[in-house]
């Protein structure tokens, strides 16, 4: 191997090594008023698998990975026939290690990009899980409450 590709190839290896993202849920979620430990436990279990399978099976790390590569090969690719057009057979060369460093530098973005949204929709999925089985999980955002009794009304803003 020449001096280019093993440059490239070390730096495609410590670039691919920044997108390392957990295993799992990323919420607490904390045993039901009603529920036992075990009961917790079992409901985790179940939950965790069907959170996986909402994600097409496939972790955090594997949906960034697979895309980091993608983005090198598209980017390996269009670099050798950028070279090649410019400068013929040596040019394909030079344009494809140019390629694949710049691919592999846009593909950090995307590969975090990837395992974020990945884990996100996980989450999103065991938590759903969880509250349908009746543990207690995090929820933000605004809740919706019923609506007040007609008596109960809070008095409108001043001036209307």
């Amino acid at each position: 191997m020449n001096r280019l590709t093993l440059t490239l190839l070390g730096t495609l290896a410590c670039i691919g090594g920044c997108a390392v993202t957990p295993a799992g849920p990323t919420v607490m979620a904390l045993p039901g008023s009603a529920k036992t430990f075990d009961q917790f436990r079992g409901d985790d279990a179940s939950c965790r698998q069907y959170a996986f399978q909402q994600v097409g099976g496939v972790s955090t790390n594997q949906a960034a990975t697979a895309s980091a590569q993608g983005s090198a090969a598209v980017g390996t690719a269009v670099g050798a026939a950028a070279g090649a057009a410019f400068n013929g057979g040596q040019g394909a060369a030079v344009g494809a290690g140019a390629g694949l460093l710049a691919g592999s530098v846009m593909g950090v973005g995307a590969a975090q990009s990837s395992g974020y949204e990945a884990q996100r929709q996980y989450d999103h999925a065991y938590i759903q899980c969880m509250y349908a089985a009746g543990e207690r999980v995090p929820i933000s955002g605004n809740l919706i409450s019923a609506p007040h009794p007609a008596g109960n009304l809070p008095p409108p803003p001043p001036g209307y």
